[in-house]
């Protein structure tokens, strides 16, 4: 896991940045297939063991964390205290290297612990979310509700997030609330005293690869990003502990060829998510067919089978989960224990310059100066680096450009760190629909307090 998530991790960035390139004479073309040939050679001996492993030892992992112990295990020993603040963070597809670029962030500022755990099968996010629900591992059960699978809880039936948050709602009263991530950092609202567990919900990077993802690698850190700046709120609001799971994570196909498919086992089957069956039949050259409960499932399937090789059951699938892989398998849990509000310091200086002063644009990706000011030596002796988030306004508000992935860049943050007396330059990626004025805020990723701004405008060649 350790070392062939950094090669997930690489992959990512890499089509991160394909992405964001502007090539209109084609020239990397050549390059860029060669590098996503490598990874998938990489990746299809990888998951060639694996399943070999799935298939003799099944799933999940014996003497290993399985996310459906994960509320038993995180959560549930922390409630048993009275008055003991706890936030549980659902992120949809937060796959593993994800967990690991989040832990790194954190771990700045607060005391973080970042295990493995490994999904519940097939990997899709009804059944996921369910086995992050108390006692999942005891009583979690898949039952068949015509043409679809239904996760039950003992024998509530968890058709979506309504039905998952009234087990919480039921199992602790007035202890528990919820709502999305998003909904959370924008609320000025104060929660109820008697609110002991908080569950916060994402689901924007599963729902944005699904619907485009090769535009939407660029989003990913728009949810790290969320995450972080909920927990500095968590923190001033007096929480003690922090633990983020997932439901499944992901596998990225953008290496796909006519072939990439497999076709469906013989029996009689209930494809999920293109990547899985539930059902029974026989095994081939290309699928595998095990026992259900060899695979850790229990209710009304006898057998399971998926793809052999990291392809799915539909052509041209650029994105999936929902079937057995590393990638889609193997999940973060970040547990957190939260500090106790320090003070703000004095505020580092920045100054944002373009151009020698220039004050329109005339490329969609701007090189902007950005300088942290010498004298912060003074101010902040103990401290090295200093963070910033780098983001282009409209006058709503709006997000209408962002600090372009590599170079002081981080790919997963969009974060910049920087030593005081640095100067650095960093490059803006404008959307592409936009014209008019903007603002370039300098801004602390922790809770979006602006450091210095720049005001421009934009002047395109036509």
């Amino acid at each position: 896991i350790g070392r062939f998530r950094e090669v997930d991790r690489l992959q990512r960035e890499f089509e991160q940045s394909i992405a964001d390139l502007i090539d209109a004479d084609t020239i990397m073309d050549s390059v860029v297939e060669k590098a996503r040939e490598n990874y998938r050679r990489v990746a299809a001996k990888v998951h060639d063991l694996f399943i070999r492993h799935l298939e003799t030892n099944g799933w999940p992992p014996l003497g290993r964390l399985a996310n459906a112990d994960v509320f038993d295990t995180w959560i549930a020993p922390k409630l048993q205290e009275s008055g003991r603040k706890v936030a549980y963070l659902l992120i949809d597809a937060l796959r593993y290297e994800l967990g690991v670029a989040l832990e790194k962030q954190l771990s700045e500022d607060d005391s973080v612990e970042l295990s493995p755990a490994f999904a519940q099968l097939p990997t899709i996010t009804t059944v996921g979310m369910a086995s992050l629900l108390p006692e999942a591992g005891k009583t979690l059960t898949l039952a068949k509700d015509e043409n679809k699978i239904l996760p039950m809880l003992g024998t509530s039936k968890l058709a979506g997030v309504n039905q998952r948050m009234d087990v919480l709602r039921n199992k602790y009263g007035q202890r528990f609330t919820e709502m999305t991530l998003a909904n959370f950092i924008r609320s000025k609202k104060k929660l109820p005293e008697t609110v002991e567990l908080l569950v916060l919900r994402s689901a924007e990077i599963d729902s944005q690869l699904e619907t485009a993802p090769e535009a939407a690698l660029r989003l990913i850190h728009d949810t790290l990003k969320r995450i972080r700046v909920a927990i500095y709120k968590l923190k001033g609001m007096g929480f003690q502990d922090v633990v983020i799971a997932t439901d499944h994570g992901f596998f990225l196909n953008t290496h796909v060829e006519a072939g990439d498919v497999c076709a469906k086992p013989a029996g009689n089957w209930m494809i999920v998510h293109d990547r899985f069956a539930l059902g029974d039949g026989t095994a081939d050259a290309a699928n595998f067919v095990l026992s259900a409960e060899h695979l850790g499932i229990r209710g009304d399937f006898g057998q399971a089978s998926g793809p052999r090789g990291l392809v799915p059951y539909r052509a041209g699938e650029l994105y999936f989960h929902g079937g057995a892989s590393l990638q889609e398998c193997v999940v973060p849990v970040i547990s957190i224990k939260l500090g106790e509000m320090q003070l703000e310091p004095q505020k580092p200086k920045f100054n944002l310059s373009y151009k020698n002063e220039a004050k329109r644009i005339t490329t969609r990706l701007p090189v902007i100066d950005v300088e942290l000011v010498i004298k912060q030596i003074e101010l902040f002796p103990q401290q090295v680096d200093f963070e910033l988030l780098l983001e282009a306004h409209d006058k709503k508000g709006n997000v209408v450009g962002e600090a372009k992935a590599g170079g002081p860049v981080n790919p997963a943050t969009g974060t910049i760190s920087m030593k005081p007396g640095e100067r650095i330059q960093v490059t803006l990626k404008m959307l592409l629909e936009f014209e008019g004025k903007f603002t370039v805020k300098a801004m602390n990723p922790n809770n979006f307090a602006i450091f210095c701004k720049l005001d421009l405008e934009t002047d395109y060649v036509v």
